[in-house]
């Protein structure tokens, strides 16, 4: 087989493949910048994938800022391919680099101009100016290096506030969680549970209809909540309600909302595009997921399905269907 991504006899190496596994993502078809179809040209420290005219944009800041290969005839080291693999792509990347964007900021388009591209190039880039402020990178490297240890770092995309004035806060859209199902859910009365699940997001609180003796229960039940500027993670507890007594806990769970909010953020009016995934929260030993958490354009809505294992409770997993609502719907 020949190396389409190499000037090389040799065949495609494995980190090769990634790379070209890479550029086959729905997401990383379009220009990160401007969204022009069939990219050919990526930054390699940024993680990105760009049209011709955006990639002269990035190549006039300078290889400290974004090192431009072209896809199909650079020579890419193995490191190069790491940090393209790491950072995940387009969408990945902008949740970072766009995660502060304002609401109506002029992106460049397919025939924008190069003063329309430079201009915001070098405000996503160069300038940072749509960053969190303490992410913003003082060193003149901009390569984050893996997503993950910038999403899971103290410093997270999105500040998680704890103050009690949310309500009186700009909100940003809506959030549609849909409480689908619980299995294998843990016993608090003689053999069963009567379960029901409180849903809370800042102060906002709601909860389900309870299901009486029932262990596997099926709720599909659908909760809306308004999201603030500066949003904290969503949390689920499941309660045994009790007649007589207090309720007990049958487990609890969190629900990280940053990789779906940046990611519809990023992708702007999601109405014009096709079905794609757009991100992805990960698995890792920190969270609930029982497996990694995919974001997707399906018919003009960005879905997430979420799969998470109960925490501090011998057994019981809980299954969400979550959808993101912009605030001109």
């Amino acid at each position: 087989m020949s190396n389409r991504y190499y000037k090389s006899e040799n065949p495609i190496s494995g980190k090769a493949r990634k790379l070209k596994e890479l550029t086959l993502k729905s997401d990383n078809r379009i220009c990160a910048d401007c969204g022009a179809p069939n990219p050919k040209w990526a930054s390699a420290n940024i993680g990105v994938f760009l049209c011709l005219k955006c990639s002269d944009v990035h190549r006039s800041l300078g290889p400290n800022i974004s090192k431009v290969l072209s896809v199909t005839l650079d020579t890419w080291s193995d490191s190069d391919i790491d940090s393209m693999v790491d950072v995940g792509g387009n969408s990945y990347a902008n949740a970072i680099y766009e995660a502060f964007l304002p609401r109506g900021y002029p992106k460049p388009k397919v025939d924008s101009n190069n003063e329309e591209r430079t201009k915001f190039i070098r405000s996503k880039y160069e300038l940072q100016e749509f960053l969190q402020p303490s992410l913003r990178i003082v060193s003149s490297k901009m390569s984050f290096g893996s997503y993950d240890s910038v999403k899971n770092s103290d410093s997270s995309f999105i500040a998680h506030s704890s103050r009690k004035d949310e309500d009186v806060r700009e909100l940003i859209g809506d959030l549609k969680v849909k409480i689908v199902r619980g299995t294998n859910l843990a016993v608090r009365d003689m053999l069963t549970s009567d379960p029901y699940v409180v849903v809370t997001l800042g102060q906002q609180k709601a909860q389900t209809t309870v299901k009486k003796s029932e262990l596997n229960p099926v709720w599909n039940e659908e909760i809306k909540l308004s999201v603030p500027q500066h949003y904290g993670a969503l949390k689920l507890q499941v309660y045994d309600h009790d007649v007589l007594s207090a309720d007990d806990i049958m487990g609890e769970a969190e629900v990280d909302l940053q990789p779906m909010i940046a990611a519809a953020m990023a992708f702007g009016d999601v109405s014009l595009l096709g079905n794609m995934q757009i991100g992805k929260w990960f698995k890792t030993k920190d969270n609930a997921l029982i497996k990694d958490s995919t974001i997707n354009i399906v018919n003009g809505i960005v879905k997430q399905e979420v799969l998470l294992k109960l925490q501090n409770v011998e057994s019981g997993e809980l299954e969400l269907e979550l959808e993101w609502v912009p605030l001109d719907q």
